[in-house]
């Protein structure tokens, strides 16, 4: 064949192949997509082997060969979709993959506060005099601070204040406990934390208590 036939002839079948190879892939994850990474590599090679065949096939017997009878027979054809597809895997599996962004995992900023390499359960903050109590599930750690501004420090923790003097962490709530008309939340380290008529609606409505 002469130059520009060659170049065409491999220009559509690559073209043609990787537009096969895809549409597989796209197949079998969509209809298998629990399925064993060594049976979908499987799917692959026998959906690339069906397509890419008959495909492979028509190119060559319009572009690479004078006469119908020169053509090679489908038997033939299905071995090099075969070894084609097969190859197509080992290179995927070969080669890597675009590395995947490391998720950055938000800390409340009121760590910063706090001893380094801290890595307790907060439970609660407790204002006392100008400074605020960070009771967590192995001890208390005093800092300064307005009792606002501790609460801010805290997100993306949730939480509720229960009193003007108290808030605990959603996660902390191990019970509610009623007693002559009085409401206290029990939390995971055993404390009773009271709360307010100012802040009952509040926890109400989240359905706390």
């Amino acid at each position: 064949m002469p130059f520009w036939q060659r170049f065409l002839f491999w220009l559509l079948v690559l073209g043609v192949a990787g537009g096969i190879a895809r549409l597989s892939h796209t197949v079998v994850e969509r209809y298998a997509p629990g399925a064993a990474l060594l049976r979908k590599d499987l799917l692959i090679v026998i959906l690339v082997t069906l397509l890419f065949t008959p495909a492979l096939w028509v190119l060559i017997r319009l572009l690479a060969m004078p006469t119908a009878d020169a053509a090679p027979d489908m038997w033939s054809m299905a071995r090099y979709g075969t070894i084609f597809a097969s190859g197509l895997i080992i290179l995927r599996r070969g080669l890597p993959g675009p590395a995947e962004p490391e998720l950055e995992v938000s800390q409340p900023r009121i760590y910063k506060r706090l001893p380094d390499g801290f890595s307790e359960q907060i439970l609660r903050l407790t204002v006392r005099d100008h400074s605020v109590d960070v009771v967590t599930d192995q001890g208390v750690h005093t800092i300064r601070s307005r009792f606002g501004d501790a609460i801010d420090e805290m997100v993306p923790i949730t939480g509720h204040c229960t009193h003007r003097s108290h808030w605990v962490t959603d996660a902390a709530i191990e019970s509610v406990e009623r007693s002559g008309g009085k409401i206290h939340l029990r939390l995971t380290n055993g404390d009773l934390v009271p709360v307010s008529r100012k802040y009952r609606p509040g926890l109400e409505e989240a359905g706390i208590i």
